[in-house]
């Protein structure tokens, strides 16, 4: 099998290339392309691949590649974890929040939304180039904000694109071990979890029948065991009655958050920013790239969500795992490829998709939504693709929440796709974390001067031209 990595200059592909080399995923990929439009990260990440320690002719062939269509040739599958605009371009999508008094995230917010502005129109000719050159291959997206991206994309690829987080998957994993059941590596049986990316509940924990989430719930010292225990507090927990994804911790605690990122001698952005400045060049000079990135690695992991820590505790060894895209991206390529039917959290649509486009008339996963709206569910995956299993009706506060922020990343991509500025300044306008119209017209203007190219996208502003 044919692997194609669109940002094989990523700091993550590193991780990839190790679990195709040991474990269930040996052998799975014969040939790994890298395709990156910046030579020198290619370079880089070549070095940390050569220098890892996975013993001789234990990983696939790598291939660097900086022309698309020759990447994607005789492709099969496709992992795309691009960043427009690099890291410098969170730091704008975190600032520019900032400095309107809101929060600056890089997937939550205002900042998300300048993200999948920037992100969307790539990935949209990401997807018509895989139609040109291979148009039997998958498209497996990490690129964020990834429910949004993988939505903007259904219409071009139909049931042939895949978004993949590894934050619910995590938390469901995470809540297991604390119940004492760790669940079976790709099995959801007896799991609830319904929301969007970034923005979802653990509703139901049952891998044996009973639900354990309860117990969990009302428990200190298991809840104090794992990272979302110990972020939201048994208070919150047992007042939801569930277990948040990590991300809601913008939303339930929106003016700490801003406070502590405002606090921080620099935004996240602007620390991997810096980081990756010198990293990569490094990487190329280093006698052990490898073990360069990887200590960087470990750095970065350790800063995850920081501002949400703000008592100075250290993330635990289980928070640390390396993130898990991977493992969660490779389940989904075994299973598409007949090595076993998968059972994992994705972004997929509401109701199943056929190749053509056309919706299944089958019952939506999450009611209360639209089934064409792209949701982040426990989901089936068979040679045939992935299809998202029903779960049962959030309540109203949770539904009321996932429908306006369904209703943002609507708006988002129709200013992409059709080049409307209104529609731009309506999705940050009606955003939970914005809710003015007046700031709503203010980020977009901030954005557009920090990505002269939004504007270009977007048409020219009213009385101009």
């Amino acid at each position: 099998m044919r692997l194609m990595i669109a940002g094989g200059g990523g700091f993550r592909v590193p991780l990839v290339y190790r679990a195709l080399c040991t474990g269930p995923f040996a052998g799975l990929v014969s040939e790994l392309v890298l395709f990156d439009v910046d030579g020198q990260r290619l370079q880089a990440i070549q070095a940390v691949l050569r220098d890892m320690p996975t013993g001789p002719g234990s990983g696939p062939a790598v291939v660097a590649c900086s022309d698309l269509g020759q990447a994607l040739t005789g492709t099969d599958v496709v992992f795309a974890a691009i960043r427009p605009g690099g890291t410098a371009g969170r730091i704008a999508d975190e600032r520019v929040a900032l400095d309107l008094g809101l929060l600056g995230q890089e997937t939550t917010g205002a900042g998300g939304i300048s993200y999948a502005l920037r992100s969307i129109p790539r990935m949209l000719e990401l997807a018509q180039a895989m139609r040109r050159h291979c148009p039997g291959a998958w498209l497996i997206n990490f690129t964020n904000p990834a429910g949004m991206v993988t939505e903007a994309l259904v219409p071009l690829l139909g049931n042939r694109v895949i978004g993949i987080c590894d934050s619910a998957g995590g938390l469901a994993q995470r809540a297991a071990r604390a119940a004492g059941v760790p669940l079976e590596e790709g099995n959801l049986d007896g799991v609830g979890y319904y929301g969007l990316n970034h923005l979802g509940w653990l509703y139901r924990l049952a891998p044996g029948g009973a639900d354990l989430l309860p117990g969990l719930l009302a428990d200190p010292a298991a809840l104090e065991s794992m990272e979302e225990g110990r972020l939201f507090g048994q208070h919150t927990l047992e007042k939801l009655g569930c277990l948040p994804n990590e991300y809601l911790y913008y939303y339930y605690q929106t003016s700490q958050a801003t406070q502590a990122i405002r606090g921080q001698r620099q935004t996240r952005g602007a620390s991997i920013h810096q980081q990756q400045h010198s990293l990569y060049p490094d990487l190329l000079r280093a006698e052990d790239a490898y073990a360069l990135w990887d200590a960087a690695r470990r750095s970065r992991e350790e800063g995850y969500l920081a501002e949400a820590r703000t008592h100075g505790e250290q993330r635990d060894e289980s928070d640390l795992a390396g993130g898990g895209y991977e493992r969660v991206a490779l389940s989904v390529m075994r299973a598409l490829s007949g090595g076993g039917t998968a059972q994992l959290i994705l972004n997929v649509p509401n109701a199943p998709v056929l190749p053509t486009g056309s919706l299944h008339p089958a019952e939506v996963a999450v009611p209360g939504l639209p089934p064409d709206a792209v949701v982040e569910v426990p989901s089936q995956v068979t040679p045939d693709g992935a299809v998202a299993v029903a779960q049962e009706r959030p309540p109203g506060p949770f539904l009321t929440l996932m429908q306006r922020v369904k209703e943002v990343e609507r708006l988002t991509i129709r200013a992409v796709r059709d080049h409307d500025r209104e529609a731009a300044v309506q999705a940050f306008a009606s955003h939970p974390l914005v809710g003015s119209e007046l700031l709503g017209t203010q980020l977009l203007a901030g954005y557009e001067e920090a990505f002269p190219g939004m504007a270009g996208l977007l048409g020219v502003r009213a009385g101009q031209g």
